[in-house]
């Protein structure tokens, strides 16, 4: 028999926004999904583990629903952050630096939308300033904003790029990201020790080759005793 349709709540979790800026930062903001309760998302986990064929009434799992539900609430964040706004407060006062700013090796975890596998890698990003900087925490957490999400890594990158794009409005911007995607060793092919490569050049980035040459330089370069 057919399960019955989920009926509105009131006391539903805001809605979150789903429709990410790839090159228009301004973009539709209607795209919105309204988030299942609490109970409902617990429910589901529920049906899950019958699925698989356990019992989510013995001791060991009934807690378990509970704790999926709040490991989804942190790996999937990103949605409620808006990586345009993260961008939004910038500094003008920087002596005329116009030189390339790199933040490398942010740590990555996302989740592949097709089998909800993570993810795992690092990010590099870098723009060269057009007047005006960010505080580079605000790199870092952009690239977890469009992490914490089902993903797949092309996507992603491209995201990261175009909106250090529109936002900062830079004389250029490079993104890669190499990570390792367990939906490919833990299944599947089951093939270890791949790592994919992922690269979006904007700009000076992709027009001027010494200016990438150096970026890459930059990223593949010796790291200090306190860096991963």
């Amino acid at each position: 028999m057919a399960a019955a349709p989920v009926r509105a709540d009131p006391g539903r979790t805001p809605t979150v926004n789903i429709h990410t800026p790839a090159s228009d930062p301004a973009a539709d903001e209607t795209a919105t999904l309204a988030r299942p309760t609490q109970a409902e998302a617990e429910e589901a986990v529920r049906t899950l583990l019958r699925w698989a064929g356990d019992d989510p009434r013995r001791e060991g799992l009934l807690d378990t629903p509970k704790r999926v539900a709040s490991a989804y609430r942190e790996w999937f964040c990103g949605y409620e952050d808006d990586p345009v706004e993260l961008l939004a407060r910038s500094f003008e006062e920087v002596e005329g630096y116009d030189e390339m700013v790199v933040l490398r090796d942010i740590r990555l975890e996302s989740m592949c939308e097709h089998h909800m596998c993570p993810i795992i890698g690092k990010a590099h990003v870098a723009y060269l300033p057009n007047g005006r900087v960010v505080g580079i925490s605000k790199l870092a957490r952009v690239v977890e904003a469009y992490g914490k999400r089902l993903q797949i890594q092309e996507k992603m990158t491209a995201q990261i790029a175009n909106t250090l794009l529109d936002v900062l409005q830079p004389k250029g911007v490079a993104v890669v990201i190499e990570a390792v995607h367990q939906c490919m060793t833990t299944r599947g092919v089951h093939k270890s020790g791949v790592s994919m490569v992922t690269s979006r050049m904007l700009g000076a980035f992709r027009d001027d080759p010494s200016t990438r040459r150096e970026f890459m330089s930059i990223i593949q370069g010796p790291r200090g005793s306190g860096e991963g």
